[in-house]
């Protein structure tokens, strides 16, 4: 039974506030795929993924580079770090992957540069105790740098003379309003004179490759970067990453009509984490969240940080639906919740005793909502080695049916484990 959309895109979102595992998932749908694209997003994220014991680090090309036939697409929504971009392929390309020939990047796509980097580590100090938690990768200055049309662009490198020109313009404007900070501008142009060289081969435009894929009827996975919770219009904010992590973001990042979307998988933890500042209702800064950072090794695949930890909570998830409108949903991770003797789950929130009809655009709110939980029994049963849902203990059942059943939204897969292999697919 296929596993993607037949005659159009089937893509994959993260629901909650990122690091849902989203990455294994599209390793398994990449196996049928013939393009896997992004369409938003930088390396400011990651995920890894096992295949025969050898670890794979995914933080700005696409995961389909793991299926020997599927081309890779960034689209022209993400913002591209050059060396980043480079350092990446190398490493996999040390791991056994040939790329050639197929992994391929949107010519208006706009650039990364370590001046990006700079102002983001300056912005941080600038906002003091409102600090966001950023990567400090550049990209929420690039994507700043985009909407006032100061960016520059991949198609930009190969006019070279105007390219050096709009770049020093840059960086003394940067320099007007932070300060005059130390930066070899030379020394990054004749960089990046180097680096055009190398990128050439690799640069298409993904509207007119997009398009034709389609018309083709190529199978094609778009694999969505951060998270519904981290959308810069409907997330968090400003607890949030600088791009459109939502549905939309796959046509105004691909250059694709919305009537080509036909399948949308929301991945969600089977519990709730998230990185960085911002507001989170169902944290549990006790022995509960300990143990999910541990037993769930909660670290940031590109950054290392803690992740905080929290029980699920449905009202994201509602949410998320609501926004993305998934077709079916990915519960991971539901191996960590193995020991635990009871799980609660939120369901709701309530303002001075009135119940919220959605999650809450104040800050303020949020910091003022009581959550309503519901327990349920866990299963304190190993399920790591469970391949079919009829394998599943009935307690771990019940749990994937009360997210069902709170969400409207039928549960697909369902990983137990860090293997490539974990992963159960449940029938519809």
């Amino acid at each position: 039974m296929s596993t993607l959309a037949n005659n159009g895109l089937s893509v994959v979102l993260g629901a909650q506030w990122g690091d849902e595992g989203k990455g294994k998932l599209s390793d398994i749908l990449c196996g049928e795929a013939d393009v896997c694209a992004r369409c938003q997003g930088g390396n400011n994220a990651g995920h890894t993924i096992v295949v025969n014991d050898v670890k794979y680090d995914f933080h700005l090309l696409p995961s389909g580079l793991i299926n020997p036939k599927c081309v890779a697409l960034i689209g022209a929504g993400v913002v591209v770090h050059l060396p980043s971009f480079f350092d990446e392929l190398e490493k996999l390309e040390s791991k056994g992957l040939d790329c050639n020939e197929r992994l391929y990047v949107s010519d208006r796509a706009h650039l990364v540069f370590d001046l990006h980097q700079i102002i983001d580590g300056l912005k941080e100090v600038e906002l003091g105790r409102g600090s966001i938690g950023t990567t400090k990768k550049g990209i929420g200055p690039a994507y700043s740098s985009k909407a006032s049309r100061s960016g520059l662009r991949v198609h930009h490198l190969y006019n070279f003379d105007e390219f050096a020109a709009k770049f020093r313009v840059m960086v003394d404007n940067k320099r007007k309003r932070y300060g005059q900070f130390e930066y070899d501008v030379e020394g990054e142009l004749a960089r990046y004179r180097e680096l055009a060289d190398r990128l050439r081969p690799h640069v298409v435009d993904s509207v007119s490759y997009m398009h034709k894929a389609y018309q083709q009827g190529k199978r094609i996975l778009v694999e969505g970067a951060n998270a519904l919770m981290l959308d810069i219009d409907f997330g968090t904010y400003p607890y949030v990453t600088s791009s459109s992590t939502a549905v939309g973001g796959v046509c105004t990042g691909l250059g694709v009509p919305p009537s080509t979307i036909k399948k949308v998988i929301g991945v969600v933890k089977a519990y709730t984490t998230r990185v960085g500042g911002g507001p989170f209702p169902t944290e549990q800064l006790n022995d509960v969240g300990e143990y999910l950072q541990r037993v769930g090794f909660e670290f940031g695949v590109t950054t290392g940080r803690k992740r905080r930890c929290g029980w699920l909570d449905m009202m994201v998830v509602k949410y998320s639906t609501m926004i993305n409108g998934y077709t079916s949903l990915n519960i991971t991770k539901l191996d960590i919740l193995d020991q635990l003797p009871v799980i609660k789950v939120a369901t709701g929130y309530f303002l001075d005793g009135k119940p919220l009809d959605s999650f809450p655009a104040d800050l303020s709110v949020l910091e003022r909502i009581e959550v309503q939980y519901v327990e349920v029994p866990g299963w304190q049963t190993d399920i790591s080695r469970c391949r079919d849902y009829d394998q599943l203990p009935e307690n771990a059942k019940r749990y994937i049916e009360l997210i069902e059943r709170e969400s409207g939204v039928p549960v697909e897969w369902i990983g137990v484990g860090a293997s490539r292999d974990a992963m159960i697919r449940k029938p519809l």
